[in-house]
């Protein structure tokens, strides 16, 4: 049984509706609305909304789309095809009113569709009801059954008869070979010099074995003298080498001909040591973060060979090229657009995207340009791929945006610390990273507090002790009068890490501090007992913010991380609604060039933000995301 069934424009006007079992089908439909639609992640055709299931159906040439509800412990069949019928009925009876574009005709319009939606949804009931009688097959019905006995027996020195068609049709295709077993037509056995059995066609033993030794040897000869052929008529076309290279051994007076390489300093071309190389620091004065670059010096060259024009290209050919595989005004389909998402998914894989999430992405842009009309002038490939660069760029930018500066001035008007607390694997650098951040904190004049929650590492602390002695001599009290910017908490190894969060947090409240800075141990995934020990210090001590540190090095592996990871705060979580990660922190980011497919991974899986980019080494190595130039370093070839 359906709960219900909406027709909407893109623009938002509900043209029909359908009310079955659910009062009401606002609520999840806006979160379709939300969460897919306006977030580019239409490639399942499929949304769970709390206990109920949403399927949809886009139609881009009228801008329409298609929901059905109903409960997800149900499996209805026939949704697929009830979807499909009313999709191309509803758009065949009002095409007139859907083609005028325009909001007010679409409103004055009369959608009557009730009596035809019924009578859709009772045939592909009744459909799915009818099922073909199953019967076993006899074996009088069985090919093996057709066959004669006699047919089945084989004597001693006769071919069976199935076999011996075989050989013919192989002997009717070899023409003007001579063996014995390529032709077409049995050779007697006069002419083939062969003794000549009885009447009834049987021979002896000995005559068997002599006829076969004569048939080996006149058929490997006959390779042999083949094979000899092939050689001598190959044997001319060998050429040598035009221009033979003379190497330093052999006397050669020219030795910069074998010198193709450029000179270099240090493993660096001098080219590119010549150049003036800008570095843009992470934190700019008054602490402000830097956006990512992800341009290079190889796409201004590139751009610089393309914009002059090619002198081996003639007027005509240039002509041609421009109008080769121009589309004018046609609809895309999937045939269309197939081999072009081919590409595009292989192109995402290639660059880091995991391909899982590659295929839902090609799947979505599929489902969003299918039907849509194109331009005189527009290609399948420049319509696909701008179409996926602007669902990248979509997803890349999250709902909910974090503005760290802002939650802690809000913090302190209610005098109390903003907690943040930073969670991931193994060896991705948390405790760089919190480093990286407190830096960017202080420049900005806020107070920070280092909690060491870090009791299994050996040297985890130290190195915590390290980063805040340096950091201090960056910021002296003497600098902000007399007080203490950055200071850590401590409490040793093998205590209880959500013990020591709560004390360091009561201690940054009663000292003043502005925000506590959470270092949690590196954890995997599967390892249960410590994601619940993760879980616990979340739940104990509701940090503001959980950030979950990853390597931008990952592919497949990012998605497993951040599922789990969030599965298992669910899992563990003593609350009646747990909290799951809040945001992501992307590091080594300066080791990947343009494989920047983890930041799309990541943010895909999760629908959180990339809040910091760590860049390199320093304190001012960070940056936020910039969306537009990671998708631009994705796409780039």
């Amino acid at each position: 049984m359906l709960d219900f069934f909406t027709i909407f424009s893109k623009g938002g006007l509900v043209l029909w509706c359908f009310q079955g079992v659910s009062d009401s089908c606002t609520g999840p439909v806006n979160a379709l609305i939300r969460s897919v639609l306006l977030q580019e992640r239409g490639g399942n055709n499929s949304f769970t909304h709390e206990a109920l299931t949403l399927k949809y159906k886009l139609d881009n040439q009228f801008e329409l789309v298609f929901v059905v509800g109903f409960q997800k412990i149900l499996t209805l069949t026939y949704v697929d095809k009830l979807i499909d019928d009313v999709h191309r009925l509803f758009r065949d009876k009002y095409r007139t009113e859907i083609q005028q574009q325009s909001a007010l005709s679409l409103l004055n319009g009369t959608f009557d569709f009730q009596n035809d939606f019924l009578r859709l949804l009772r045939e592909a009931e009744e459909s799915s009801k009818i099922r073909a009688p199953t019967t076993m097959k006899k074996f009088e019905d069985s090919e093996k059954a057709k066959k004669p006995v006699r047919s089945m027996i084989e004597t001693r020195g006769e071919k069976p008869k199935e076999k011996a068609k075989n050989s013919k049709k192989k002997g009717a295709k070899k023409e003007g070979s001579d063996g014995p077993l390529a032709t077409s037509k049995p050779v007697p056995a006069e002419k083939s010099g062969l003794p000549v059995g009885p009447e009834n066609g049987e021979l002896s033993k000995e005559e068997l074995i002599r006829r076969k030794r004569e048939e080996f040897i006149q058929k490997h000869g006959r390779g042999m003298e083949k094979s000899n052929k092939s050689t001598k008529s190959d044997a001319p076309k060998e050429k040598g080498k035009k221009a033979p290279r003379v190497w330093e051994l052999g006397g050669c007076a020219n030795k910069e001909v074998l010198d193709y390489s450029t000179p270099t300093t240090n493993g660096t071309p001098e080219a590119a040591l010549s150049e003036d190389i800008n570095l843009i620091r992470g934190t700019g004065p008054g602490g402000q973060l830097q956006d990512l670059d992800c341009s290079s010096s190889d796409d201004e060259g590139a751009a610089q060979n393309s914009s002059k024009p090619s002198a081996t290209k003639g007027t005509l050919g240039g002509m041609f090229g421009m109008l080769k595989g121009l589309v004018g005004s046609k609809s895309l389909s999937r045939e269309d657009m197939e081999s072009v998402l081919d590409k595009m998914r292989d192109h995402l894989i290639a660059k880091n995207v995991a391909a899982d999430i590659a295929v839902q992405l090609c799947e979505s842009v599929a489902n969003k340009l299918e039907g849509k009309v194109m331009g005189t002038f527009s290609t399948v490939t420049s319509t696909v791929k701008q179409a996926l660069q602007e669902s990248l760029v979509q997803i890349l930018q999250p709902q909910r945006r974090v503005d760290m500066l802002r939650d802690i001035m809000d913090a302190q008007r209610r005098q109390r610390p903003y907690v943040v607390t930073f969670c991931g694997v193994n060896g991705v650098g948390k405790s760089t990273n919190l480093a990286k951040i407190s830096f960017w904190l202080l420049e900005n004049g806020f107070r920070v507090l280092i909690a060491a929650c870090d009791t299994f590492r050996a040297g985890a602390v130290e190195q915590l002790r390290t980063h805040t002695r340096r950091l201090s001599a960056l910021h002296p009290p003497e600098k902000h009068g007399g007080r203490t910017m950055v200071q850590l908490f401590e409490k040793g190894y093998g205590k209880d890490a959500a013990g020591i969060a709560m004390e360091a947090i009561a201690f940054a409240r009663n000292q003043g501090f502005d925000v506590v800075l959470v270092d949690t141990a590196g954890r995997m995934q599967d390892n249960a007992p410590l994601m619940t020990a993760l879980a616990k210090l979340i739940t104990v001590n509701t940090p503001d913010l959980v950030l979950f540190v990853g390597e931008a090095l990952v592919g497949n592996e990012a998605v497993d991380q951040l599922v789990k990871f969030n599965r298992a705060l669910a899992d563990h979580s003593m609350a009646q609604t747990p909290r799951l990660i809040d945001g992501i922190v992307l590091t080594k980011f300066d080791t990947i060039d343009d494989k920047v497919g983890a930041a799309i991974s990541m943010t895909y899986i999760t629908s959180k933000p990339i809040v910091f980019v760590g860049t390199g080494q320093t304190y001012c190595d960070l940056r936020s995301l910039n969306a537009k130039a990671v998708v631009a370093a994705l796409m780039k070839a």
